[in-house]
C-alpha cells in the first residue's frame, strides 16, 4: 500500500516535471540569444549533470517498482496517496531551472527595454523603392514566334530600301526655309533661323561690325539716290517753271534745268568744252577757260574742269584744275572713273577720280568746302621725243569693239566697262598731225613719297600713260588727184571708226578729212572731200560719227558747209553750203535716239535742227538765241535704249550750262531713220 502511494506521488511530481522541463527549454531559446558562450557553455554543464542524476533516481526507482507490479494491486488509501506524493515531490525538486527561468526572464526585460528606448530614436525611411524583378509583357511577336515559329529562329529587318518608293508628280517641290530678321538691330546680330548656329550667329555678328566696305559703299550709294531725288524735286518746283516762262524757252525743247555755275571759282569763266560719258550718260564734262578778271579765289591763270551729274544740277561732283589752258578733255571707256586733257603747251593730262579727297587741296569758300584736283599723272616730265611740240588739239580713247574682242561662242561679261577696265590705249593729235599713241596703266599700289622714275606721277597716284609710238597722219608731199594744195596739212580734230579702232579720221585746215591706219596699211580713200575738188583753206570745225553704227559721219567747216559722208565713198552722199547763211559752224552733233536727226550751231548763236526724214534740202527748224549767245553744245542719250531720254547742253558766252530735252518729235526712234541712211548711200553709188 505504502508502495504504490509512493509511486502515485512520484508520477505527479514527474508530469510536472516534464512540464516544467519543457517550458524551461522553451525559455533556452532566448537565454541563449543573449548569453555569452562561456555562459552557454556552463548552462549545458549543468544541463548535462542534471540529467545525469535524474537517470541515476529513475534507475534506483525502477527495481522495487518492477518487484511490486507482480504482486496484486490494492485500492490506496488518501493518506498513502499523499505520502507518496511527497516523497516524490521530495526527491525531484529542480532548483537549477528555476534559476534558469529566473535569468532568462531578467534577460527578457533587458531586451524589451532596449527596444522600447530605442523604437523612440528610430525611424525607418520607406522613400526608396527597388524593383527586385521587372517582367514586361509578352508582344504579339513573341506569342506568334511562340506558338508558331521554330526553335532558335527570330525574324530580323534587312536594308533593302523597299520601302523607298518614287512618285512622279508634275510639279517640282518648293524648298523654303524660316528666317527672322529685326532692323534696327538690338544686339549684334539682326537676322538668323533655326538651322543657324551660335558659332554661325557669331561669325555673322563679327562681320556686321567690321565690315566698313560695304557699310562706306552703301552710304555713299544711298546718299547720291537721296541727293538725286532732292534735286530732281527742287528741279520740277523751281528751274522748269522759272526758265519756261522766260523769253529764251527754246521751240525744240520740252523742258529744260540750269547747271549751278554760280560759283565763286567758275565766275567770269568761258566755257570752251563739253562732253558727256559714252557710257555713263548722265556725266557731264564742262571746260572752263581761264579767268581774265581777277577773283577772290586765286585760280585765274588756271583752267577748270567740272564733273557734272545733270540729276543733281545744285553743284559739280568733282572739280579738276591744271595751270595752262585746256583745248580738249574727255572719259575713259567704260565707267567714268578717268579724265584725259591735252593743253595748250602740248602737255597730256590725267586725273583719276577715285583719289580720296584727302590727298588734295581743301579750299573753303563761304560755308562751302571744295577739293581741288590736281593731275595724277601729266606728260610734261617726258622726255621732248615722245611729248608734243605744238598745242594738243584733240584726245580720243582707242577701244577694241566687243565684237572684236571676244569670240561668238564665248559669253561676255555682264557689263561693258568691267571688260575695258583701264586697259587701253589713248591718242593725242598735235595740230601739226602728230598722233601719239599712250598705253593707261595702273599700278598695283601707290606711294605717298612719290616716284624717282616716273616724274610725271603725283604722290599717292596710280594710274600713269605709258608712251608706245608715234605717227605722222599729215604730209605736206600728199595729194588728192594731183591738185596741189597751199601747204602743209593742219590737224584739227581726230575720231576713230566705231566699229574698227585701228581707222582714224583727222579734220584739217583744208576742208578735208584725212583717212589712215594705225598700223601702217594704207585704206581707201585718203581723204574724203567736198562736192567741190581740191584743197581750199577752210577749217573742219566738227567730226561726228553716226551712234547708231552706221557706216555715216558729219563734217561741219567754218565756211557754213555740212556734209554727210559714207565711209566707204571719198565724196559726200549730201552737202549744204548754204544752211547757216556762210556763218561758221561750231559744233555739229547726232541726235543719240534717231540717226536721221542732227543739230549744228553756228557763230551767230543759232540752233538749227535736221531730220532726214522730214526734209533732206536743209533744216527743219532754226532757234536763234540772242540773249547770251551760244559757245558751244553737246548732246546726250542712250542709243541703245529704246527710249525718249535725249536731250542736249548748251554753254553760255556768260558761264550758264543749260540742258534742254528734245521734244518726242526729235526723240522717238523708228526703223525708217536708217532706212533712210541705207538709200542715200545707194543713190549715191
Amino acid at each position: 500500500m505504502f508502495n504504490t502511494k509512493k509511486m502515485d506521488y512520484e508520477e505527479d511530481f514527474e508530469d510536472v516535471d516534464e512540464d516544467d522541463h519543457s517550458s524551461g527549454e522553451e525559455m533556452d531559446n532566448p537565454e541563449e540569444e543573449v548569453l555569452s558562450p562561456q555562459k552557454k557553455e556552463e548552462v549545458r554543464a549543468i544541463q548535462r549533470a542534471m540529467t545525469e542524476e535524474n537517470e541515476r533516481v529513475e534507475s534506483s526507482q525502477s527495481r522495487p517498482r518492477t518487484e511490486e507490479s507482480l504482486k496484486p494491486s490494492t485500492p490506496r488509501t488518501d493518506t498513502e496517496t499523499q505520502q507518496a506524493r511527497g516523497h516524490k515531490s521530495r526527491g525531484v525538486i529542480d532548483f537549477v531551472s528555476a534559476k534558469r527561468r529566473e535569468v532568462s526572464k531578467k534577460v527578457s526585460n533587458r531586451q524589451k527595454k532596449r527596444s522600447a528606448e530605442l523604437l523612440r530614436l528610430i525611424d525607418l525611411d520607406f522613400s526608396i523603392t527597388f524593383s527586385l524583378l521587372d517582367l514586361p509583357p509578352v508582344n504579339e511577336y513573341d506569342m506568334y514566334i511562340k506558338s508558331f515559329g521554330n526553335t532558335n529562329t527570330k525574324q530580323a529587318y534587312v536594308q533593302c530600301n523597299e520601302d523607298n518608293t518614287d512618285r512622279e508628280v508634275q510639279t517640282e517641290e518648293t524648298d523654303s526655309s524660316d528666317k527672322w530678321t529685326q532692323h534696327p538691330a538690338e544686339t549684334s546680330t539682326s537676322c538668323g533661323g533655326p538651322d543657324q548656329s551660335q558659332d554661325a550667329l557669331g561669325d555673322t555678328s563679327l562681320r556686321t561690325n567690321f565690315d566698313s566696305r560695304r557699310l562706306v559703299s552703301f552710304l555713299r550709294s544711298a546718299t547720291q539716290v537721296v541727293s538725286v531725288l532732292l534735286e530732281e524735286d527742287r528741279a520740277e518746283r523751281h528751274a522748269m517753271t522759272r526758265l519756261k516762262s522766260q523769253s529764251d524757252s527754246l521751240s525744240f525743247s520740252d523742258g529744260c534745268l540750269q547747271l549751278n555755275t554760280r560759283l565763286p571759282f567758275l565766275h567770269g569763266r568761258q566755257v570752251s568744252h563739253l562732253h558727256f560719258s559714252d557710257t555713263q550718260r548722265q556725266t557731264l564734262l564742262s571746260a572752263h577757260t581761264p579767268s581774265s578778271a581777277p577773283s577772290a579765289v586765286r585760280l585765274d591763270s588756271q583752267s577748270i574742269v567740272c564733273v557734272w551729274n545733270i540729276w543733281e544740277p545744285s553743284r559739280p561732283q568733282k572739280i579738276l584744275v591744271y595751270e595752262s589752258e585746256i583745248t580738249c578733255c574727255c572719259f575713259s571707256p567704260g565707267k567714268a572713273t578717268l579724265v584725259f586733257a591735252g593743253t595748250s603747251v602740248g602737255s597730256v593730262v590725267l586725273w583719276d577720280l577715285r583719289e580720296p579727297s584727302s590727298t588734295h587741296y581743301n579750299l573753303t569758300i563761304g560755308e562751302s568746302d571744295w577739293t581741288l584736283r590736281y593731275p595724277t599723272f601729266s606728260t610734261d616730265a617726258v622726255l621732248s621725243v615722245h611729248g608734243h611740240l605744238s598745242t594738243v588739239r584733240s584726245v580720243e580713247p582707242v577701244t577694241v569693239p566687243v565684237s572684236e574682242g571676244f569670240r561668238q561662242e564665248l559669253p561676255l561679261l555682264a557689263n561693258q566697262e568691267e571688260s575695258l577696265g583701264l586697259s587701253f590705249q589713248l591718242a593725242s593729235l598735235d595740230e601739226k598731225g602728230v598722233l601719239n599713241l599712250w598705253v593707261v596703266v595702273e599700278l598695283p599700289k601707290y606711294s605717298d613719297a612719290g616716284s624717282q622714275t616716273d616724274l610725271g606721277l603725283r604722290p599717292g597716284g596710280k594710274v600713269k600713260l605709258l608712251y608706245s609710238s608715234t605717227l605722222q597722219t599729215c604730209d605736206s608731199r600728199s595729194s588728192c588727184h594731183d591738185v596741189a594744195h597751199p601747204g602743209p596739212l593742219q590737224a584739227l580734230l581726230l575720231k576713230f571708226l566705231p566699229s574698227d579702232s585701228s581707222h582714224y579720221f583727222i579734220g584739217t585746215n583744208m576742208g578735208v578729212v584725212n583717212h589712215g591706219t594705225r598700223h601702217g596699211l594704207k585704206a581707201p580713200p585718203r581723204f574724203y572731200l567736198p562736192q567741190v575738188a581740191g584743197f581750199r583753206p577752210v577749217q573742219v570745225s566738227c567730226l561726228e560719227f553716226c551712234p547708231s553704227g552706221q557706216p555715216h559721219f558729219l563734217v561741219a567747216c567754218e565756211d557754213g558747209s555740212v556734209r554727210l559722208h559714207s565711209v566707204q565713198c571719198e565724196q559726200p552722199l549730201l552737202e549744204w553750203s548754204g544752211s547757216t547763211g556762210g556763218v561758221a559752224v561750231v559744233s555739229v552733233q547726232w541726235a543719240l535716239t534717231r540717226p536721221a536727226v542732227f543739230c549744228v550751231l553756228d557763230a551767230d548763236s543759232c540752233l538749227h535742227v535736221w531730220d532726214l526724214l522730214e526734209d533732206v534740202k536743209g533744216p527743219v527748224l532754226t532757234e536763234k538765241i540772242d540773249v547770251d549767245r551760244v559757245a558751244t553744245m553737246a548732246v546726250f542719250g542712250d542709243p541703245a535704249k529704246q527710249n525718249t531720254y535725249s536731250g542736249i547742253a548748251l554753254a553760255k558766252h556768260s558761264g550758264r550750262i543749260e540742258i534742254h530735252y528734245f521734244r518726242k518729235r526729235f526723240t522717238v526712234p523708228s526703223s525708217a531713220d536708217n532706212e533712210k541712211l541705207d538709200s542715200l548711200t545707194r543713190d549715191a553709188f
